[in-house]
């Protein structure tokens, strides 16, 4: 079949925040079509009214993901202000309550809300999924979805950006899981020997009517049921553009990186989702501060050795996919911290000037609307 595009597209879920007191706001009537009009259908509304999608076009390389999301964040933060309206991108608002928040009535959400119950209802998450490309070969995609799922847990640390809830510090780097986990057929993907078993198991829950394709099925990773790629969908989204172009590259280079080796009758070593669970556990608890377990040295390592050995082991496919500097620039978060420590210093700043919890986390939003700007 000839040797896969490993093109990208990007997915981001970003929160609408009145620019007062940067509480939640509801999409005002109108704000969705103005984005879906002056930025070519790229923009739809989400599960709960406070949400707005965006998707890039199919990006031959970083390069076209980066003007074509840039474009997007802009012009969603332009509209959002015609209405008095900011934009942030965060898996969790720092203080709103999921309680006070209504979901879109569209056929697909209704359904969503009538089958999930509470669980969808508490639902006020925010991720960001990157596809590879994969030129169509459902069997290698099944293949690298087994090894891929190994390096899920260094994604989430690396993105970790909803450590508060409600308006409290929950001690974790990624909140956001301890939601979406409430959810049936989501968690790390299965095993699957072969794409035939995993459209065997798919079958069983379509031919029951339980649902209707595999779009309902929300891992970490899984086969696109929409396009010929691997989505990776474990990561929090990013406040700032920089650092969701890195992570998409880390997921292009590690997929190509997959790809060379089975090209040379070499792979990943296959773990058990047990063990691969516990890291990523320790990234949702810890974010990179606490380290990962390297199973191959039987340690515990700090996130900074592993982010090196893994650009060590991918820089030359980021270099063949025009990446390596945006893989490089992975060290930026570790640097300046994820947006969960970067959240909590906000918050901490604030409380030491004598602010009020309220006010502190206000100051949160405040810094995100910042961020999200940052690199417009």
């Amino acid at each position: 079949m000839g040797d896969p595009p490993f093109s990208l597209g990007i997915e981001e879920e970003y929160l609408l925040v009145r620019s007062g007191d940067m509480g939640l706001a509801a999409a005002p009537e109108g704000l969705v079509e103005e984005c879906a009009d002056e930025l070519g259908g790229q923009v739809s509304p989400e599960f709960l009214q406070c949400q707005i999608e965006v998707g890039t076009r199919v990006c031959p390389d970083i390069r076209a993901a980066r003007d074509d999301l840039r474009r997007l964040r802009a012009g969603v933060a332009r509209i959002a202000e015609r209405h008095g309206l900011a934009v942030i991108a965060v898996s969790c608002h720092p203080f709103g309550d999921w309680k006070a928040q209504h979901h879109t009535d569209k056929d697909r959400y209704n359904a969503l809300d009538r089958d999930l119950a509470g669980v969808a209802r508490r639902m006020l998450i925010c991720g960001m999924h990157v596809h590879v490309g994969l030129g169509g070969d459902d069997a290698l995609r099944i293949d690298l979805m087994r090894q891929l799922s190994y390096f899920l847990p260094h994604l989430l640390a690396l993105s970790a950006s909803s450590p508060f809830w409600r308006g409290e510090d929950t001690g974790l780097a990624s909140y956001r899981l301890t939601v979406f986990d409430n959810l049936p057929r989501t968690g790390l993907p299965p095993q699957f020997a072969a794409w035939e078993d995993y459209a065997r198991s798919v079958g069983a829950l379509t031919d029951l009517g339980i649902i209707e394709d595999a779009s309902k099925i929300w891992w970490d990773l899984r086969p696109s049921v929409r396009f010929p790629t691997l989505e990776t969908r474990i990561a929090d989204v990013q406040p700032r553009l920089e650092h969701t172009l890195s992570l998409a590259a880390l997921v292009q280079s590690v997929t190509r990186m997959l790809w060379r080796l089975r090209r040379m009758n070499q792979r990943w070593r296959i773990h058990e989702p047990f063990l691969i669970e516990e890291n990523r556990w320790r990234a949702q608890r810890y974010g990179t501060e606490a380290g990962l377990i390297d199973f191959g040295a039987g340690t515990i390592r700090p996130v900074p050795a592993l982010l090196e050995e893994l650009i060590d082991l991918v820089e030359e496919d980021a270099a063949a996919l025009g990446c390596l500097a945006e893989l490089e620039n992975l060290r930026d978060i570790l640097e300046t911290g994820t947006s969960a420590a970067r959240q909590r210093a906000v918050a901490a700043s604030a409380t030491a000037t004598g602010a009020q919890p309220d006010s502190a986390m206000q100051a949160v939003v405040a810094h995100l609307v910042e961020e999200f700007h940052a690199d417009l």
